[in-house]
């Protein structure tokens, strides 16, 4: 159906913001605070004082603000506990739920508040440009409006509690190859209309700090490293939005003194050595930096510290906001379930039990990931978790009575050998359980040396003097067959097994090691040894390493594989399973060797045999259920095969509660993808992001993600002018049906309400993601080709019993029909008349409503205030 309504409009103009908390009673008081600090503590403040603190000042009653990670719960800065472990990122957007991402936000709060911190090194609002970006899962979407409108939420909810967010990375920081050398080239209304889009909605929601990447960029007017573009983090993000919070630099990422304090970087981390550090107070002192300058920086650090409780000022109330202790596990619990996208369930497979016969059944429960899940990506989102919730226990709890869960590997997923168990190992000079570590100087004399029964691959205990840490260990391999051992690490380094060499290096490892995080992924030198009750000879000379910036640590992640069944004898194994059962899920995934910051993915293959071992399942069990346990997009060969295919995403600690109270009938599966899924590598738009010559270059411009994909679709003729995906942006079936029944638009001042009934025409009750899609008016091909065909303007979601019908109301701001006049320097609504489509997904278009734009009359821009469905 299809019905018209219309609106007026002018050339808008540009939209400005103003520094929220100027001329209040605290902006007096912070004046007067900064007025009585002589320029070497100005200069202290905006350096870190450590790697997680910044500079205490007693005298203006100044305590150190503590930052943390974040992007998948709260690390613990001191290192002493655990943490509430979330689902990642992209896990949280594909909920499509505001409820449940201010939900989030307030556990982010309630967790800083548990391990004392004030400001969360999170949201990471780059867009997921490439499949292949390194840090893919730790973003939200491939889209914009669905990052922001995700992100005001949860950002939202932790800042009303005390918790600063730091939102994260600013700007078209969306790939991890060369992410500290290279510039990207976006033209300017790119930037505008894409990537700078979520950094704007948030701080005219009030985020109360934003962190500069460490690569730069190129907006065709100034190249420059991201922390140094003047034009981007003062003239756009201070002067014209008005953002009045403190720009951070990412770790380690500040390369000069002048030149980033003219850009607007507001404060260097850590610290306290590092370029403004060593160089800051001599620029000012020299007049190179000007004490106007300074001044707003420390304001902006004052302005931080008071908003989370850390500058108490004259006439405070003393009522300290609060994000009381909850218990995380019901929450994350949740979030898991609803993640979750049903891709496709041909024969009604999910839930595997429902109805009143709920008979006990027989399980198979199979794959490297059945037995030990993907639970969190690697790199600086990493946390020590509160718990870990396994499938197999998980879903044996929740399946009826005297049902079996028989668990099965089956793959093979790692390219390196598991850990290897210290409890094999003695010290062979004293024969005492463990390694024997040596720390060398570089003198070649052993300063000292311990026996250790626990060894986590890293050593953080050295001295300034230390130059080499030396790991001995006699290894039990009393199994018959070959055993693999080796040591991964960065570096210089020597490594001998029985005296063979097995790897040696002789370049120096520095703080690039920990920006390109290859320290999480050593690729281990191994040889094969004999088993034998002489056990084998493990030798590994290690380099202390000395990053600028961060302590001093070695890096000895020691492994041994011991001989067992051949990969063959694990598939055969899994499919006997499978056979056996009255149904079968299958749980594959990537790793932490293909899903990192620090590097991009070679491709998009699932790792490992596992591809195999669910075709072998599938031949064997038609009762078959495909779990992907990834945070990014991998191509799945068997889709057309399998009769359910769930997406379970990098689900945190709560993995197997979250997955069986979905394979289960306990909670459903409402996840939409927020990105797209393709069926060939060579579809994707973007395959890579390597820089050439320095420049990673959006060529696509405004097309990112699904919009190329649809620009290559002939939704008109039916027919397809490109290769269409495995599955669309906003797929996602649940586990109900819907019936969309009418569409009314109203319009407001800076929006228009697309109200759209829809009914739920299945057996169970669901929850449903009504999205709406503009398509710009006709003949938009000819004047401007670079818009887009269609994209998100707005969502909503509603809950349904069966039968019933529920009212979605979606607001699409004003901004999503606007675009960049980059000559005029400001925001146009482009005439003519715009199609709404109410949708299920981008490619299931549902009811239409015109929308007719005319010049008559002034449209006013977006409010600033935070907006809500």
């Amino acid at each position: 159906m299809s019905s018209q309504t219309a609106v007026t409009s002018s050339a808008d103009a540009p939209v400005h913001g103003a520094a929220r908390a100027g001329g209040t009673r605290a902006e007096r008081e912070i004046e007067d605070v900064l007025g009585r600090l002589d320029v070497e503590q100005k200069v202290a403040l905006v350096v870190g004082a450590s790697m997680w603190t910044t500079t205490a000042v007693a005298a203006v009653g100044l305590e150190p603000v503590v930052l943390s990670d974040g992007p998948v719960g709260v690390r613990d800065p001191h290192g002493r506990g655990t943490s509430a472990m979330l689902p990642a990122p992209s896990a949280l957007a594909a909920t499509w739920d505001l409820d449940l991402a201010r939900r989030a936000g307030e556990l982010f709060a309630a967790e800083a508040r548990r391990h004392g911190v004030d400001v969360v090194l999170a949201p990471q609002v780059n867009l997921q440009r490439t499949p292949v970006g390194g840090r893919h899962f730790e973003c939200y979407a491939e889209d914009p409006h669905l990052t922001a409108e995700v992100a005001v939420a949860l950002v939202g909810a932790a800042q009303e509690r005390g918790v600063g967010m730091c939102v994260k990375h600013y700007v078209a920081n969306d790939s991890e190859t060369d992410r500290t050398r290279y510039l990207a080239r976006v033209d300017e209304r790119t930037l505008r209309e894409v990537y700078l889009a979520p950094f704007e909605r948030l701080v005219a929601a009030g985020a109360w700090s934003v962190m500069g990447a460490y690569s730069g960029v190129d907006d065709g007017t100034v190249a420059a490293p991201a922390l140094e573009h003047r034009p981007l983090l003062t003239g756009v993000l201070k002067e014209e939005w008005g953002f009045d919070g403190l720009v951070v630099s990412d770790w380690v990422a500040t390369q000069s003194v002048a030149p980033a304090v003219r850009g607007g970087l507001d404060l260097q981390m850590p610290g306290p050595d590092g370029p403004w550090g060593d160089g800051l107070l001599d620029a000012v002192r020299s007049g190179a930096v000007a004490v106007a300058d300074l001044d707003d920086k420390v304001r902006r650090l004052l302005r931080l510290a008071h908003r989370v409780g850390r500058l108490a000022l004259p006439g405070d109330d003393g009522a300290a906001l609060t994000a009381p202790a909850v218990d995380p596990a019901p929450l994350l619990r949740e979030l898991v379930a609803r993640s979750v996208v049903v891709l496709k369930d041909d024969d009604g497979l999910v839930p595997l039990v429902g109805g009143p016969d709920r008979g006990p059944l027989r399980v198979a429960l199979l794959g490297a990931h059945a037995v030990e899940p993907f639970f969190q990506g690697g790199g600086s989102s990493f946390v020590v978790p509160d718990r870990l919730a396994h499938p197999a226990d998980a879903l044996r709890e929740a399946l009826p009575a005297g049902s079996v869960v028989d668990v099965v590997a089956g793959s093979r997923v790692l390219r390196n050998p598991p850990a290897l168990d210290p409890a094999r190992c003695t010290d062979p000079v004293t024969g005492a359980l463990g390694l024997r570590v040596e720390w060398v100087g570089a003198d070649g004399g052993v300063r000292r040396v311990e026996t250790r029964t626990a060894w986590d691959g890293w050593c953080a205990d050295v001295g300034p003097d230390d130059v080499t840490l030396r790991l001995t260990a006699r290894v039990r391999t009393d199994e018959p067959g070959s055993h693999e051992l080796g040591v991964g690490t960065v570096g210089v380094h020597r490594v001998t097994v029985d005296g063979r060499l097995a790897s040696t290096g002789d370049v120096v490892a520095r703080e690039d090691v920990i920006l390109a995080s290859g320290h999480n992924h050593p690729i281990a030198a191994t040889l094969d040894v004999a088993g034998g009750p002489d056990g084998a000879l493990l030798v590994a000379e290690l380099q202390v390493v000395h990053p600028v910036g961060y302590d001093r640590f070695v890096r000895g992640a020691l492994v041994h594989r011991l001989p067992g069944p051949s990969a063959e004898d694990e598939l055969e194994a899994a499919v006997a399973a499978a056979r056996a059962a009255d149904a079968a899920v299958v749980v594959v995934g990537t790793t932490h060797e293909v899903e990192s910051e620090g590097y991009d993915r070679a491709d998009l293959e699932l790792p490992g045999n596992q591809d195999e071992l669910v075709r072998r399942v599938l031949a064997a069990n038609p009762r078959t259920v495909v779990v992907v346990n990834a945070g990014a997009p991998v191509l799945l060969p068997w889709y057309g095969d399998a009769p359910a295919v769930l997406w379970g995403w990098l689900p945190g600690q709560e993995a197997g509660t979250g997955w069986a109270d979905v394979l289960t009938g306990v909670t459903e599966p409402s996840g939409r993808l927020p990105w797209t899924l393709p069926a060939r590598a060579g579809d994707v738009p973007v395959p890579h992001a390597i820089p050439a010559d320095g420049v990673v270059d959006y060529a696509e411009g405004l097309d990112v993600g699904y919009r190329a994909w649809e620009r290559r679709l002939d939704v008109g003729s039916g027919s397809c002018a490109g290769p269409a995906p495995a599955a669309p942006f906003g797929h996602g079936l649940g586990w109900t049906t819907w019936a969309y029944e009418s569409a009314e638009l109203r319009t407001g001042t800076d929006h228009v309400v697309l109200r759209v009934t829809v009914r739920n025409t299945g057996a169970r009750p669901g929850r449903e993601v009504v999205q709406v899609y503009v398509a710009p008016p006709a003949g938009t091909a000819a004047t401007d080709p670079a818009r887009p065909v269609r994209w998100l303007g707005g969502f909503a979601v509603v809950d349904a019993a069966p039968g019933e019908q529920a009212v979605a109301e979606v607001r699409v701001p004003r901004r999503t029909l606007q675009t960049w006049d980059a000559a005029a320097g400001g925001w146009t609504t482009p005439p003519g008349t715009y199609r709404l489509t109410a949708s299920r997904s981008v490619r299931d278009p549902r009811l239409t409503v015109d929308l007719t734009v005319d010049l008559a009359v002034d449209v006013e821009p977006d409010s600033p205030a935070l907006t809500q469905h």
